[in-house]
């Protein structure tokens, strides 16, 4: 009988202690980032029969294992993702915001003073100054165009930095959730099956700072090891092998830093286009569908600037009686090659066909085929030497290499490469061409009208927008895009705060809750070595009646 009391009693100091250690480690990392409650799960152990009935053996420790919900970790993980993508979209939508709507800054105010100089001149075409200040504010117009290109450039050349960070970043998480996994993997084992819950806390958090980074999803093994897939599918970390991200150059642009996946042997897989969500997925976000789009949009309005107003230059005849010159630089179309070959020669047709998109020419096999870039559809094919006229572009396709890709940006450097070509206030075409023999008359302002009505005329987009109102969508697109992404993140940040409150009310630490548990156990551990006195106690009046 002694001997059963004391058996059971020490099996409540046992199992007691180790709720007290418990208690005491939860209130040690009440601070603790990540970390899970812990928990002493206790069970009876196998009761003894004793001919007419089983008497019980005492108490046994069924395990330790983390509070924890799985469903809830993974809504925190998503709202993470979110959250830090929403952010990052948000803050520099709105520096883009700026830099275009800003009047001093940006281009309305430009236009409006070169198109009033060049009013000017049409009210009074012999006066030189008039004509003066015409060239003056078309070379301010031309830097103000190659201002906001360099700014949004400097933005382009951030976000590259931060795509080459972030990276870097990822593939340090990577590394250290492959060597967590295989400590997992050996302490589960050497536990014959055990939960090492500081192991698995360690590991949720680094999940949770990958989340922060790209989208993650996971799948768990069924040694302990958790599978790591980043965007929409990439394999990050499969057991305890990590796989390696690069930032660099991948395409035809040097400039222009791609996320890749290194394989064997040396090569990598253009993986950017699968990257989605955190910091990355909104860094690439920003640069493809804002920074692009705003630099093309940009050029566009440069394009058709140039062009057609050095086309109605073109029809009159300046002061001199001779025809009118170039009056702005026009830009070139921006080329690039996979290779080292030749380059098609690329001209704008018809301005008013260009959509500021980007394309990429490619040999299919049979034809050349150019695709959009954005939505890779394709726009137009022709055979190998012809020329494909398409989307307001001239290409001439002969003399190729058909094993290489080139990237056709219209738009894209048109804001930088815009500048004035005439210097000569004299040289202004005012005056109506007429005949070559003809005389030019006192104060002819024919032409200085035309140009000055450019102003309001429809000439990009297909004939249905002015350079103005081209440049008040564009503002009003990004104006709309940075709205949505601050209504999107003050969204995220709320059910980013929910997400954290639900997984603290499950597995955060209550320190009132521990207190009353380390009263318990305390309580309960006196108990148990009460039981092991009085044990003592039978043992010992036992042995006294024998030896009488």
């Amino acid at each position: 009988m002694g001997s059963d009391i004391l058996s059971i009693g020490t099996s409540g100091l046992a199992a007691f202690q180790r709720g007290l250690s418990t208690t005491g480690h939860n209130i040690a990392n009440a601070g603790t980032e990540g970390y899970s409650r812990q928990r002493v799960d206790l069970n009876t152990r196998e009761p003894q029969f004793a001919g007419n009935a089983y008497i019980g053996k005492g108490v046994e420790v069924g395990g330790v294992n983390r509070v924890f919900d799985q469903f809830v970790e993974n809504q925190l993980r998503t709202a993470t993702s979110s959250n830090e993508q929403s952010s990052v979209l948000h803050d520099y939508a709105k520096r883009v915001d700026s830099l275009l709507a800003n009047p001093d800054s940006g281009l309305a105010a430009g236009l409006q003073r070169f198109f009033a100089a060049a009013q000017d001149v049409a009210t009074d075409p012999t006066s030189v100054p008039a004509r003066q200040v015409m060239i003056a504010e078309a070379e301010s117009l031309s830097g103000r165009f190659g201002s906001l290109h360099q700014q949004l450039d400097d933005q382009r050349a951030l976000v590259n930095g931060q795509i080459e960070t972030t990276v870097d970043e990822i593939n340090g998480i990577s590394e250290s959730l492959a060597e967590v996994n295989a400590g997992i993997v050996a302490a589960t084992g050497r536990a014959g099956g055990a939960a090492p819950n500081d192991l698995l806390d360690q590991r949720d958090r680094l999940v949770r700072e990958l989340a922060e980074h790209v989208n993650v999803t996971t799948v768990a093994q069924d040694d302990g090891a958790l599978n790591v897939f980043a965007g929409n599918g990439q394999s990050l970390v499969i057991g305890s092998n990590a796989s390696e991200l690069v930032a660099r150059p991948l395409g035809e642009d040097p400039l222009q830093v791609d996320v890749g996946l290194a394989g064997s042997g040396g090569a990598v897989a253009d993986i950017g286009r699968f990257m989605t969500g955190g910091r990355l997925g909104a860094l690439l976000e920003v640069r493809g569908s804002l920074l692009d789009r705003a630099q093309n949009d940009l050029g566009l309005i440069a394009q058709g600037l140039a062009r057609e107003f050095n086309a109605q230059h073109a029809a009159g005849r300046d002061l001199n009686g001779e025809p009118g010159g170039p009056f702005f630089l026009e830009p070139a179309v921006e080329v690039r090659g996979s290779g080292s070959g030749a380059l098609p020669a690329v001209a704008i047709g018809d301005v008013g066909e260009l959509t500021g998109d980007d394309y990429r020419l490619r040999f299919n096999g049979d034809q050349w085929e150019l695709r959009n870039t954005s939505s890779n559809r394709v726009v137009g094919e022709s055979d190998p030497g012809n020329e494909l006229v398409v989307a307001g572009l001239s290409i001439d396709t002969s003399g190729l290499d058909q094993g290489e890709s080139f990237l056709i940006r219209p738009t894209r450097t048109a804001a930088a490469q815009i500048g004035t070509a005439i210097d000569d206030p004299r040289g202004i075409a005012a005056a109506d061409a007429g005949d070559d023999d003809t005389a030019i008359p006192v104060g002819d302002n024919t032409n200085a009208l035309r140009l000055a009505g450019l102003q309001d005329a429809r000439f990009l987009s297909g004939d249905t927008a002015t350079l103005e109102g081209s440049y008040n969508a564009m503002i009003g697109e990004v104006g709309t895009r940075t709205r949505q992404a601050e209504v999107s993140a003050q969204a995220q940040s709320r059910l980013l705060d929910e997400a954290r409150n639900q997984r603290e009310s499950i597995s955060g630490v209550n320190l009132d809750e521990e207190a009353a548990n380390m009263l318990r156990y305390q309580q309960a551990y006196q108990a148990a070595a009460q039981v092991i006195a009085v044990s003592g106690t039978l043992f010992d009046t036992l042995l006294g009646a024998v030896r009488r």
